[in-house]
């Protein structure tokens, strides 16, 4: 996989030293220090592949907890001294020698769904991954639940199947082929729409990342680098990291950006999403259905033979990839596997490592840590539920002794198991990143039910103001898109009891989390939808133990299941052809939308009615599976599509030029705002300028700004409409470039501290300004 990897960036313009040097800095500079160090504070994980993965992860958290500081004292290349102490540590230290090397027991796996290998059709598994005795109670607190639980452990270990902690075992040889065939597709995917796509007509957020990276390499604290002075509340961890690694390997932060950085990340997502369904799951093949579903598996769309005017309706179930689209996603992601997989596994030791990640998770994507939170507020809360009836003895006696034993109970179960220190920790976190490193900023995301239904249907009804869709509407809207989570995740139905212990509950906490924010949450740009994406993996994971809990169904019954849901869903998109005039069907648009959904809800409702959790689960995954195939095929297809050019030629040799030529504090001005100059309104996602030239902007593009959003209002038009919110600045900006004087060149440097200007064709300036570059479309002048 690696050396395909390889290739395919060397076939899309990657030079060999800078594979070479990215290769070997993430390697000895971020890989063995992070895996080191995870064995070291956990004990260690159950195969080497979990082990390297995790390791990644927690190597890119010490990464970036060492180059902050390097970058606040001026001294960026200081963080090469946390990954050479620790190498130095494990090398020297006779007690930490032992974590570089470890043994896997080579028997055969476990193949049930439980550790203890109970029928998945028994009652809850116990074992040390479960956290608690068993929900039933039997044999939970007695001498013979303890031995036949460490029997078990032991027999387990003994036929080699990883059955208690510390327990080692090897990746089946299959399954480490499924995976590298997830990445494969990973790596071809974006090897078609952006590695060898030009720069120019790359997705057009590339420059805004690249900007970012620019700006956490050169300076501390961040700011907006597009806007002089203007607070950054953003997650910006990422970029800390690329600019460490652009310090440390001297590649261009272009490089990292469009080619490199991501695809690690995403590469070791996919094997920790597969570790934690074979933690939860008993077997590996669970773990890379897991992996399969999260990337793989997408909500019916059932207008895709529709009318042209209902082409456009899909209720969004999200996808993973955003690899290189969204890095912040990428990298929380990535954070956020191992925190789950501490809390659901049996590690000895965790905490250290915990108080490792949950900072840096906090900075790296603002959904995670409160998905987090309420999938561990939910655990305490239904482990606060059972109270026994012996609590509730002597009641005649004195109430407030009942109640003080009951709450007694209440709070030793509480603090039995991770869940409660790690609520406190990921408190404390949040709290943490929403004062210091989001100034208290939301991005323009507000409580708001139903608006992404609402924002959907007014664009598919020609309405100018989605507020006036009526609330009814949105509701039965959003009842459709719950519809198509559940064609994707039906399996958590067959969870049963077990979904109450807290390792299952957490992940599927989890997923409720992110469905109920992409539900109750709104954003100008429908940003509330990564809750719903950064959820899929649990999600996926709580699904297939679900389905591995069930009672069995002979497999060519599924099959044919599966056959007739995918015949039914692709029938109902065909009869919505048969439909001459949607405004005249039942309830119009609204109602031939919902029609179609209805009826197969109805069918799987009747499937359910014949008794079998799996019959329907299966009759719901063949509603999924032939927009699932489309949307697979379709992102490894070549894309026919003429791209537009967002940025002009020769940008990128003017913006290299005045990097090379100025100091990182100086400040640059620019008459570029607008990313379309044909549009009616100002697209202000203009960031090449201080992307390419790794330097501040008086004022460039302002689209992503807080003061921007702060101001965009949920349904009162579109965000890149806003105008700048600093008129005065952008006038006495603008000026500049319109109609030169010496009095305002001169405003701009003593009032603003500008030393370059950055324009087209403008000879005009020369009477004021040194010119000291231009090609055939740019040109770049010196204040004196």
């Amino acid at each position: 996989m690696g050396c395909g990897a390889l290739a395919v960036f060397l076939w899309c313009g990657v030079s060999a030293r800078d594979l070479a040097f990215f290769a070997a800095y993430l390697g000895a500079g971020v890989l063995i220090p992070g895996t080191l160090l995870w064995r070291a504070l956990t004990g260690g994980g159950r195969s080497l592949a979990e082990e390297l993965a995790a390791g990644l992860a927690l190597g890119y958290a010490v990464e970036v907890l060492a180059y902050i500081p390097a970058r606040a004292v001026g001294a960026p290349l200081l963080v090469l001294a946390a990954p050479v102490a620790v190498l130095c540590a494990f090398t020297c230290v006779p007690r930490l020698r032992r974590h570089w090397w470890t043994r896997h027991a080579t028997g055969r796996h476990s193949s049930g769904a439980f550790p203890s290998g109970r029928h998945p059709s028994g009652p809850p598994a116990s074992g040390p991954h479960s956290s608690e005795p068993p929900v039933s109670g039997r044999h939970s607190s007695g001498r013979v639940g303890r031995r036949r639980q460490a029997a078990g452990s032991v027999a387990g270990r003994r036929r080699g199947q990883g059955g208690g902690p510390g327990a080692r075992e090897r990746v089946p040889g299959w399954c480490a082929w499924v995976l590298a065939g997830i990445v494969a597709y990973l790596v071809g995917w974006s090897a078609l729409f952006l590695y060898r796509v030009p720069v120019p007509a790359a997705y057009v957020d590339m420059p805004y990342h690249l900007a970012l990276v620019g700006e956490a390499k050169h300076h501390f604290p961040l700011t907006v680098p597009s806007v002089l002075g203007e607070k950054l509340s953003y997650h910006w961890f990422v970029y800390a990291e690329m600019a460490a690694t652009s310090w440390v390997t001297g590649i261009e932060p272009l490089t990292l950006v469009y080619r490199l950085s991501t695809l690690p990340m995403a590469a070791a997502t996919v094997v920790l999403v597969a570790a934690i369904g074979r933690r939860l799951g008993g077997r590996w093949s669970a773990g890379v259905a897991a992996a399969g579903v999260a990337y793989f598996v997408f909500g019916p769309e059932l207008f895709l033979f529709g009318p042209e005017q209902l082409e456009d309706v899909s209720f969004p179930t999200r996808s993973m990839f955003t690899v290189w689209a969204s890095p912040t996603q990428t990298f929380g992601a990535l954070l956020f596997a191992p925190v789950v997989l501490l809390l659901v596994g049996e590690f000895g030791r965790r905490w250290a490592a915990l108080a490792v990640l949950l900072p840096v998770l906090a900075g790296a994507k603002a959904t995670y840590l409160p998905m987090l939170l309420a999938a561990l507020l939910l655990v305490l809360a239904v482990r606060a539920l059972p109270v026994r009836a012996g609590d509730r003895r002597g009641a005649g006696r004195t109430a407030g002794g009942v109640v003080w034993k009951v709450v007694w109970k209440v709070v030793g179960r509480w603090w039995r198991g991770p869940w409660a220190g790690a609520a406190a920790w990921a408190v404390v976190c949040l709290v943490f990143a929403q004062v210091v490193l989001f100034g208290q900023g939301a991005q323009g995301t507000v409580v708001a039910p139903f608006a992404t239904m609402r924002g959907l249907w007014a664009r598919v009804a020609g309405l100018s103001d989605p507020a006036v869709v009526p609330v009814w509407a949105a509701a039965v809207l959003t009842g459709g898109q719950l519809f198509c989570l559940a064609c994707v995740w039906g399996g958590v139905a067959g969870l049963g009891r077990r979904v109450l212990q807290p390792a299952v509950l957490l992940v599927a906490g989890v997923g409720l989390a992110g469905i109920g924010a992409s539900v109750l949450l709104g954003h100008p740009a429908d940003s509330q939808l990564y809750f719903l994406e950064a959820a899929r993996p649990y999600l996926s994971i709580a699904a297939v133990c679900g389905v591995l809990a069930a009672s069995r169904l002979p497999w060519a019954r599924l099959a044919g299941l599966v056959g007739a849901g995918a015949a039914a869903a692709l029938v109902a998109g065909l009869l919505s052809t048969l439909v001459p005039d949607p405004a005249g069907f039942p309830g119009g648009r609204l109602g031939l939308v919902v029609a179609p959904y209805a009826v197969l809800a109805v069918a799987a409702v009747l499937v359910w009615r014949r008794g079998h959790v799996l019959a329907v689960v299966a009759v719901l995954a063949g509603y999924a599976v032939p927009t699932s195939v489309r949307e697979v095929a379709g992102h490894v297809l070549p894309d026919g599509e003429r791209r537009e050019r967002l940025v002009p030629p020769g940008a990128r040799a003017a913006g290299r030029w005045l990097r090379d030529h100025s100091a990182p504090g100086d400040v640059v001005a620019t008459d570029l705002h607008c990313l379309h100059d044909g549009w009616q309104v100002c697209d202000s996602r203009h960031f090449w300028v201080s992307g390419f030239s790794e330097r501040r902007m008086l004022v460039e593009g302002w689209a992503y700004a807080e003061s921007t959003l702060a101001r965009a209002g949920l349904f009162a038009g579109s965000y890149l409409a806003v105008p700048f919110a600093d008129q005065k600045r952008l006038a006495a900006n603008d000026v500049v470039f319109r109609a030169p004087t010496a009095e305002n060149v001169r405003r701009l440097a003593d009032e603003y501290g500008v030393t370059w200007l950055f324009t087209g064709m403008n000879p005009r300036l020369e009477e004021f300004a040194r010119l000291r570059f231009r090609n055939a479309t740019t040109s770049i002048y010196q204040i004196p």
